[in-house]
């Protein structure tokens, strides 16, 4: 069994799922959007899954907006980091 092919963090997917809906994915650099999913998936916890469809089937829908609550703080906590100037991120 390969883990890297059998198992993932769901987060990935909500935190993925954000970005695309905020259209970031169209208007920053491949290594911006990079360092974002880095700095936001940091700030959550890992919720380890072998197949997208048992979330859907299994986890109580006030959860999931809980997770993507999280995921929009998240995303909006790395972005702010991110879009500081760089002598503050160097301070931080």
């Amino acid at each position: 069994m390969k883990l890297d092919d059998d198992i993932h963090n769901y987060y990935e997917h909500l935190v993925l799922e954000h970005i695309s809906q905020l259209g970031l994915d169209q208007t920053k650099s491949a290594d911006y959007l990079a360092d974002l999913c880095c700095l936001a998936l940091n700030q959550v916890p890992p919720r380890y899954i072998r197949y997208e469809v048992d979330m859907a089937f299994y986890l109580p829908q006030s959860e999931r907006q809980q997770m993507e609550m999280n995921v929009e703080y998240a995303i909006e906590k790395a972005i702010k980091f991110l879009d500081q100037p760089k002598s503050r991120q160097d301070e931080a």
